[in-house]
């Protein structure tokens, strides 16, 4: 199989900014691999290194030591062949739902008469037809999750980054984009890694559940395959008795874990 994303040996050790120079291991030796085409969720306690190991594979941060590689390439520099959709919104409130989708487009020089077209054709594909004139502050949340999926997907990327994109979302929103991104992942195939703290979604989506442990010093403690039959409803597939049984799995390593990243936040 081709590994579209190889995270190899990756440590992230940051230090503080004051005279005391205190040094923080966020994630220490993670080697995390999503195949291509393959949709991988990374679930774990709050504050584990989740986002950090994210960043990483955008590129948006360089590891203190370990080796990015895409397409069995080494990362060097900001990974081109990944799109990156953040938890926080990132849709610029001055632009129209449209003008939004086709700014990665602007930005590579694809004439605006084309990008427009793209534009719309994409935002039809997120279910988001006559809404391309709206500004963000006129769409509900989950239509601007729409916009961002859309504004994500135009560019083609081969590889999906998303840091717990429905986390604000209410749960009957929440399902219907989870469906709405496995109906676009089907598709188009991409290979996607997915950071969320819900196992319950992490199980409902993915092909692969890596767990990591708690911080300092994360690392992945559990990989589980994920053998559900697609397509997936993700209000369904959680009723099935594979789902609870691959939960209980689960749990019963993330639980510690999850106790141990309670406490640390307490302190």
């Amino acid at each position: 199989m081709i590994r579209a994303l190889a995270l190899e040996n990756i440590s992230c050790t940051f230090v503080s900014p004051d005279d005391r120079g205190q040094r923080y291991t966020a994630l220490k030796d993670t080697t995390l691999v999503a195949q291509d085409g393959e949709f991988v969720c990374v679930v774990g306690p709050t504050g584990c290194g989740k986002s950090t190991l994210l960043n990483v594979a955008a590129g948006l941060l360089q590891p203190s030591s370990g080796l990015v590689k895409v397409f069995d390439k080494q990362l060097i520099d900001i990974n081109k062949d990944a799109g990156y959709l953040f938890q926080a919104e990132a849709l610029m409130p001055w632009r129209s739902a449209l003008d939004n989708v086709i700014v990665g487009l602007e930005f590579r020089g694809v004439a605006r008469a084309e990008a427009v077209a793209r534009g719309n054709d994409w935002l039809k594909r997120v279910g988001l037809t006559g809404f391309g004139d709206r500004y963000p502050h006129q769409l509900s949340g989950g239509m601007r999750k729409r916009v961002s999926l859309a504004q994500t997907f135009i560019l083609n990327p081969q590889i999906l980054l998303m840091d717990e994109p429905f986390s604000a979302l209410d749960v009957q929103t929440r399902q219907l984009m989870e469906n709405e991104l496995l109906d676009l992942w089907s598709a188009e195939r991409k290979s996607v890694v997915f950071i969320t703290h819900d196992l319950e979604e992490a199980i409902a989506l993915s092909d692969r559940v890596v767990v990591l442990s708690a911080g300092p010093e994360a690392h992945p403690i559990g990989e589980y395959k994920i053998d559900l039959e697609r397509p997936r409803d993700v209000a369904e597939i959680r009723l099935t008795p594979r789902f609870i049984e691959l939960h209980a799995q689960i749990w019963h390593t993330m639980k510690e874990e999850v106790l141990k990243g309670y406490v640390q936040q307490q302190r």
